[in-house]
């Protein structure tokens, strides 16, 4: 680790600890060429996730693109944001756990779906409709019959 003051390849950790989120090691070090300080932080090294959109092209996964279309279909529920961010970290859990490189954007789609359906039905049928692109009432009304018939056997 190069000492960002004095360049030397030379420090020794003072301390070490888990940092707040506990996502990361923070390490003080003290560089032995010039004796000041610094903080690093350790991580786990992640292969980024590339998502398979409709188009066949590939981007680069996106939690707040996850996090904007759950707020939207959220909007005006009784869904804190607290139950948002848990939902998107279900959902990125079951991602990176698939251990795929790439996934398809109807992958997401589907576990977004399935999160919702059990956290809001109100939230889920509006993300369904925009998801699965509802053409008229009766499309809507199918899905609505769907979730009537899963209450039922419950």
């Amino acid at each position: 680790m190069k000492c960002p003051f004095c360049s030397s390849e030379v420090s020794k950790v003072i301390d070490s600890r888990p940092s707040e989120e506990s996502n990361a090691i923070r390490r003080r070090r003290q560089c032995e060429g010039c004796g000041r300080r610094f903080t690093t932080y350790e991580t786990i090294e992640s292969t980024p996730l590339l998502v398979i959109k409709k188009d066949g092209s590939r981007e680069p996964y996106a939690r707040d693109k996850v996090m904007a279309g759950l707020i939207r279909s959220c909007h005006k529920r009784p869904v804190s944001m607290g139950q948002i961010e848990l939902l998107v970290d279900d959902i990125e859990t079951s991602l990176y756990n698939s251990m795929k490189q790439e996934v398809d954007s109807s992958y997401i789609g589907e576990l977004v779906m399935e999160k919702l359906k059990t956290t809001d039905e109100v939230a889920y049928v509006r993300f369904a409709s925009i998801y699965r692109e509802f053409k008229d009432i009766n499309t809507f009304m199918d899905e609505l019959k769907k979730i009537l018939k899963e209450d039922g056997k419950k």
